[in-house]
């Protein structure tokens, strides 16, 4: 099977190579393009912790003087991934949530207090969830500086096009609620929503997954949980010879 993997760069090549060492064919073509803030600094008086609900927060402030500050701060993760970015910038104290925004906030909970000063969000322009809401609900003050943005395609290559009117690919990776209603987007103003009734869509989650509702997506697979490594692991039981 060939698989398309649609998630932004770096972490998109990085993808296809892990894809590729289970046995399969990819093709490599982000659906957004990462760009992060021209800011010049970043206020951390007052901040208790940091919350990182994606990587591309992380390597904004790896560009930002800041970093070494931030290091000594408790870090948030959302989830592996970021925990494992933030362990390599050098921050000793890491705590790691369940992989989606909503779950992280117990673990915000439990390793903070709503009385002890501000946390700060490493966010991007668009967000999933309302965590600084939620979390300000509970008495929290959040700072929510904007590190990064995520423009999306335009449209689909012509190659891409080509292969999926041709049935070549046989499965589409997605990672975030955002991507899938963009592929929908691109597919339907290329007019190739038949194209991909028979393709298998591995989604990170059910928010993802409920981006495809209601068009041609006959083959949607969920992990169990919202893991990019359990993601992987269910796509080499399924395509396994």
């Amino acid at each position: 099977m060939k698989l398309l993997v649609t998630r932004p760069e770096p972490d998109a090549s990085r993808q296809a190579r892990d894809l590729e060492g289970i046995g399969l064919n990819t093709v490599v073509e982000p659906l957004m393009d990462i760009q992060f803030s021209e800011r010049e600094n970043l206020d951390l008086g007052g901040v208790q912790a940091l919350i990182a609900t994606s990587r591309n927060g992380l390597r904004a402030l790896e560009r930002m003087p800041e970093l070494e500050s931030a290091r000594a701060l408790p870090l948030i993760a959302v989830g592996p991934a970021s925990a494992q970015k933030a362990r390599e910038l050098g921050f000793g104290t890491v705590h790691e949530g369940p992989g989606t925004a909503e779950g992280l906030v117990a673990i915000v909970q439990a390793n903070t207090s709503a009385q002890q000063g501000v946390v700060l969000h490493l966010a991007g322009a668009s967000l999933a969830s309302d965590l600084k809401g939620t979390l300000e609900a509970l008495g929290y003050d959040v700072q929510q500086p904007v590190l990064y943005r995520a423009s999306r395609s335009a449209g689909l290559s012509q190659p891409l096009q080509a292969a999926l009117r041709s049935g070549e690919i046989g499965g589409v990776v997605l990672m975030s609620p955002r991507t899938a209603r963009i592929y929908r987007e691109l597919l339907k103003k290329a007019d190739l929503m038949q194209s991909v009734r028979d393709v298998v869509h591995y989604c990170l989650s059910q928010a993802v997954a409920a981006r495809l509702e209601g068009g041609s997506f006959e083959n949607v697979r969920v992990c169990d949980r919202p893991r990019e490594d359990d993601l992987l692991a269910l796509i080499a039981r399924e395509t396994a010879d």
